[in-house]
């Protein structure tokens, strides 16, 4: 990898008076979870960003190690600032998701009694304009931490402008009514069963079927849900995914790869529920699992995750 330029540091003191905040620009309303310190240009259409991951997050963070989803939230977060920042797509715009696919070096994911400084090595490949004011955007994300592969991903997504975007949604648009409509909290899985030392950061229910699992979206985590959301976020579903398969699974594993395609917007009016199965090995002999959701009967996302077993 070629050597790291100047990062910008995005400071109170460097910062231009009417310049957006990074919890701005990062989509969060909690200051502290806003990940991005700073970034800066390497060539063209590739970036560098940095992140800090807190060492004792308290989501991302349990038992001596980080959350494999922490690298994605870091990498959302990325994406958020460089398209307002890079590729001029305005505050106040509308992100999705459509497909990631990330892969993490598990090694990488221990916690230390500081904070992880990681490197973000980001190329938008692709950044198609549409009509109306919509873009469609494809990036490449390679991560280090203190100089070694932390991981690699690839995230394709849309921003659309508010106006097209409430069309699109209808009377789910208004984020403060989707989450007054939230179905009641069902009962939470075992933490210890899903890989959670609080129950309070469960987010899958039993349905009474194995391998059957319903979404629990608990609108008042303040980590999860931060602000108010007209959809469950795709973070969310990722960690019921990473929930589904531990339970499922027969020994402690760590999560290493995720492929997941996002078909439907996944509402808080109904219940969403996951099926677990298992899929062929990968290349390496890793263990994988498919996780397919459904809503009213429709699919909504689906995840083949790879996990490996944990290590002390």
């Amino acid at each position: 990898m070629e050597s790291r330029p100047t990062i910008v540091q995005h400071t109170a003191a460097t910062r231009p008076a009417a310049a957006p905040e990074i919890p701005v620009l990062v989509g969060k309303s909690v200051a502290g979870e806003a990940l991005v310190t700073g970034w800066g240009d390497v060539c063209g259409a590739t970036q560098w960003v940095t992140v800090r991951w807190p060492h004792d997050h308290p989501f991302y963070a349990e038992g001596g190690r980080y959350s494999p989803l922490l690298f994605t939230e870091s990498a959302r977060q990325a994406l958020s600032v460089l398209s307002h920042a890079v590729h001029g797509i305005p505050l106040g715009y509308r992100f999705g998701l459509e497909r990631i696919r990330t892969s993490v070096n598990s090694d990488e994911l221990r916690t230390t009694c500081r904070p992880a400084e990681i490197d973000l090595r980001i190329t938008h490949s692709s950044v198609t304009r549409r009509r109306l004011g919509s873009a469609h955007l494809v990036s490449q994300v390679e991560a280090r931490r203190a100089g070694r592969h932390l991981g690699t991903a690839e995230l394709h997504y849309t921003s659309h402008p508010p106006a097209l975007y409430d069309r699109l949604r209808g009377r789910y648009a208004d984020a403060g009514e989707a989450f007054a409509r939230a179905i009641p909290l069902t009962l939470p899985a075992p933490a210890t069963l899903v890989g959670r030392l609080h129950r309070r950061d469960v987010v899958i229910s039993p349905t009474g079927t194995p391998g059957h699992w319903q979404l629990r979206a608990d609108t008042g985590h303040r980590v999860l849900f931060d602000h108010p959301h007209d959809h469950v976020p795709g973070m969310v579903l990722l960690e019921a995914v990473v929930q589904a398969t531990r339970a499922a699974l027969p020994h402690p594993a760590v999560p290493v790869a995720f492929d997941s395609t996002f078909l439907r917007y996944v509402e808080f009016d109904l219940p969403c529920l996951l099926t677990v199965a298992p899929e062929p090995p990968d290349a390496e002999g890793r263990p994988r699992t498919r996780v397919d959701a459904t809503q009213a009967g429709r699919p909504v996302f689906t995840t083949t995750l790879t996990t490996e077993p944990r290590r002390p």
